[in-house]
């Protein structure tokens, strides 16, 4: 096949992952059977909007329930709005907080606290939820929360560590909407799609709803394990006891049943099926592959590689969330930089296509709607680079992947897929 049919293969088993996940077609059968009172949807994630748009139809279409018996609101990130009325839609920063996400968050609060005991309180999460609902604790200012998010990103620090942090920074993270929202006895039914290796419901958008397990003492661990400079509110609120964490047994959590409904190794199953629809024989490496981009792209090219040789015809897939330990000045993200380390590691090696990106439709960069997905590597990828002047291992050295594969064309760019079942990596050999 030419590059473009490459391409176009490789756009549609990724295309597959992200449909498997999509709440259109997977939330109504989780959805619980109507209360006596309210539904109070209260939706965070990149996949906020469209579960609770999938809510609105399944209830109000499919049951025919009056609208005025539903009511919340959907937080998610910038550019990933749908309508979901009567549901509010807000949209807020990511991966660094916002005024946005921080007003919106009172009013998450204040809706769970007025639930009584005839309401269902429907909590919708999903990736991307940890920065969109934002209450910080006692004393910490956004600015503050912004500055150590940041730091922690920059640091190659994992996303269970990020969140560990954030769960003992905040007042809604870590179990404490549960807490909110079953004060005066109301229902409590959290349905939640995973972005995150082992499928960990605390350390999804840091568990809001589900019992915390880590602890002040871990947070400060990690700080200190990162080289994080605290500013001096943070600081205190690590060392403050009343800032520990909801933990299990607690009585929020009784009768208050968590679903995941869409994890990335599900996601995964189906962009296997798609290659071999396509003729391949699949090598799944699983949903939760973690470890720095470039180390694990050296991993895979190796074993590329070596199917190459061997002469097989086969699809290396595989999911999770690797890390960007900053060392440059350039744009990227994950996918981006797995991408261009890969095209490095195979340096032009024909009948070797692959693509990698992110789930949720955007990869690290600006924090805009409109950054790249990830990127494509093709036989010719390098070639086209060095022709207009770019050097891959310059370009890798600097962290600058969306420059690099934006010189050439070879970005994955399909916009806000409004779900997040994290990375999707396809090596076709042969």
């Amino acid at each position: 096949m030419d590059e473009k049919q490459a391409v176009r293969r490789l756009e549609t088993i990724f295309k597959a992952c992200v449909e498997a996940a999509h709440p259109r077609a997977i939330l109504a059968r989780y959805l619980p059977e109507p209360p006596v009172g309210r539904i109070i949807v209260l939706a965070a994630g990149k996949a906020a909007a469209s579960m609770a748009n999938a809510a609105v139809e399944h209830y109000c279409g499919a049951l025919g329930l009056d609208a005025g018996r539903i009511t919340g609101i959907a937080v998610t990130r910038d550019g990933y709005a749908l309508p979901a009325e009567p549901i509010r839609v807000v949209e807020a920063g990511h991966p660094l907080p916002n005024e946005a996400g921080l007003a919106a968050t009172k009013d998450v609060l204040a809706l769970a606290a007025e639930a009584g005991a005839d309401d269902l309180v429907l909590a919708l999460i999903s990736g991307g939820g940890s920065a969109n609902w934002l209450a910080p604790a006692g004393g910490v200012s956004l600015a503050d929360k912004q500055a150590v998010t940041k730091a922690l990103l920059r640091s190659g620090a994992g996303i269970d560590e990020i969140n560990c942090v954030r769960k003992h920074l905040s007042q809604i993270k870590g179990g404490r909407l549960a807490a909110a929202a079953r004060r005066d006895g109301a229902r409590l039914v959290t349905l939640a799609i995973s972005d995150v290796p082992g499928d960990d419901p605390s350390v999804i958008a840091s568990g809001p709803t589900v019992p915390d397990a880590s602890t002040l003492a871990d947070a400060r661990a990690i700080i200190s394990k990162r080289a994080i400079a605290l500013p001096e509110s943070c600081e205190k609120a690590l060392n403050d006891p009343a800032n520990e964490s909801p933990k299990p047994g607690d009585a929020a959590f009784e009768g208050a049943p968590f679903t995941i409904v869409a994890t990335p190794a599900e996601a995964l199953a189906a962009a296997e099926c798609a290659a071999s629809e396509a003729g391949y024989r699949v090598e799944n490496l699983g949903g939760d592959v973690e470890g720095e981009a470039r180390e694990v792209a050296a991993a895979h090219a190796r074993l590329a590689l070596d199917a190459k040789a061997r002469g097989d015809k086969l699809a290396i897939l595989s999911g999770g969330e690797l890390t960007v330990t900053i060392r440059g000045n350039g744009q990227g993200g994950p996918n981006q930089e797995y991408a261009l380390a890969l095209a490095v590691a195979l340096d032009g090696a024909d009948g070797i296509i692959a693509v990698s990106g992110d789930t949720d439709g955007t990869d690290g960069g600006t924090g805009l709607a409109t950054d790249p997905a990830g990127a494509f590597v093709l036989p010719s990828t390098l070639e086209r680079a060095r022709a207009a002047g770019l050097d891959p291992e310059q370009a890798l050295a600097n962290n600058d992947s969306t420059g690099f594969f934006q010189a050439i064309g070879d970005l994955l760019q399909p916009g806000p897929t409004h779900t997040n079942v994290n990375d999707c990596r396809v090596i076709l050999v042969g």
